[in-house]
């Protein structure tokens, strides 16, 4: 069985790609960050995550990303809510957490001797983060079997970084968690959610799921108890 590390944050995206993963027969370790961010509660979700899937092994790294603040999901500033557009970046922008996450996967894979790592990045319905883009993802594989002994000794690029929803809509990963039998009612996608775990349904986060739930015709089941994951609306 190939291994595979993939980057969990307990949300919606990063959770369908682990059940892909797992349902394509991969051994798959989870890995999760700590990185001083305001919603703690989707490192709860995560673990839950992790262990319903039957992730083989789900870790928590702690990386201190609010020592360095400059965004509001590490720092004292509002989570802009109710946004009209899209088209600019928004202050949840974390510097550098992608690049971060992404290194430190890398680090655990040639660890493990797995060569492949996957994450829920998407630039189709995403708050316009420049770390969410193919060309960073592609830039940072080129780098990957440049800067790790396994790239320096194999002749062909040893590492592959997979992102498989980041053509997709929110709607279609919607329909494909469902038809991967994912419970999402596991998961959070919120930057700002009350204390009990509860979404705001305000942040980009919330209202890109929303709009993904209602245009793919399912209730979303984190906030309809006991809703099947795959009724349709009446």
């Amino acid at each position: 069985m190939k291994r595979a590390v993939v980057l969990l944050s307990g949300g919606l995206d990063s959770t369908t790609v682990l059940g892909q993963v797992i349902a394509e027969g991969w051994e798959a370790y989870a890995l999760s960050f700590d990185y001083g961010q305001r919603h703690q509660e989707e490192l709860e979700r995560a673990m839950d995550i992790a262990d319903a899937l039957g992730a083989r092994e789900h870790r928590v790294v702690r990386v201190d990303l609010a020592a360095f603040g400059g965004s509001a999901l590490t720092d004292d500033l509002d989570v802009p809510k109710n946004r009209r557009t899209f088209d600019e970046i928004p202050i949840t922008y974390v510097p550098a957490r992608n690049t971060v996450f992404l290194a430190l996967a890398l680090a655990w894979a040639e660890t493990l001797g797995a060569r492949d790592v996957f994450a829920g990045m998407n630039a189709l319905d995403y708050s316009g983060y420049p770390d969410c883009r193919p060309e960073f993802l592609e830039a940072f594989e080129r780098l990957a079997n440049v800067a790790t002994k396994a790239g320096v000794e194999s002749e062909e690029p040893a590492f592959r970084f997979h992102a498989p929803l980041m053509r997709l809509g929110k709607a279609d990963i919607v329909r494909k968690a469902v038809e991967l039998g994912v419970d999402l009612s596991r998961t959070l996608s919120c930057y700002d959610p009350a204390p009990a775990g509860a979404p705001c349904g305000a942040c980009d986060a919330c209202r890109l799921r929303a709009r993904g739930f209602e245009e793919a015709g399912i209730p979303d089941p984190a906030l309809v108890p006991g809703e099947p994951a795959g009724a349709k609306r009446s």
